[in-house]
């Protein structure tokens, strides 16, 4: 069946349009229910944690934080109050601009982030990396890389987080 006809794309453009908003809808709700079931944890919750994992001594300010998972200051701030209720993120003063709030991960936070990531990547890779060849792997990451630049916290759509 034929993708439907998008005024002003290709046929080829309307398929690869409808096949990537249907990833963009369905891929974080499987990964949510994934994550929620067997961690107790969001996906929203997870990619706070991992991001904070990444970065030297656990911690970030929080601005830079909201913009690393593409969200609002004060959805991130419900967030982080959530995370510190369980023990797992802290809000510290920055001790180079008191002005500024960090989030630091715990160790248990640490621990947590640990204990929920084998899950998440089997999921991930059932769910993506299985229904592709290596080809189409490097293909997405190729194509999607392009879409990232173009609309992440260093692109185009930046500037309304800022």
């Amino acid at each position: 069946m034929a993708a439907p006809r998008i005024p002003g794309l290709s046929d080829q453009e309307a398929s690869a349009w409808m096949a990537l908003i249907g990833t963009t809808i369905w891929l974080p709700a499987a990964l949510d229910l994934q994550l929620q079931r067997d961690s107790g944890i969001s996906h929203f919750e997870f990619g706070v944690m991992s991001a904070l994992v990444r970065q030297p001594g656990d911690t970030m300010r929080m601005k830079e934080l909201a913009l690393r998972t593409n969200s609002a200051l004060s959805r991130l701030s419900r967030v982080v109050d959530r995370l510190d209720g369980h023990g797992w993120v802290e809000r510290e003063p920055d001790p180079d601009d008191g002005r500024v709030t960090l989030a630091v991960l715990t160790a248990a936070g640490r621990r947590k982030v640990a204990s929920a990531t084998p899950g998440h990547v089997a999921a991930v890779r059932s769910l993506v990396f299985d229904q592709m060849s290596p080809d189409q792997i490097r293909g997405l990451a190729e194509a999607l890389s392009k879409v990232v630049e173009a609309t992440g916290p260093r692109g185009a759509c930046s500037s309304r987080m800022n």
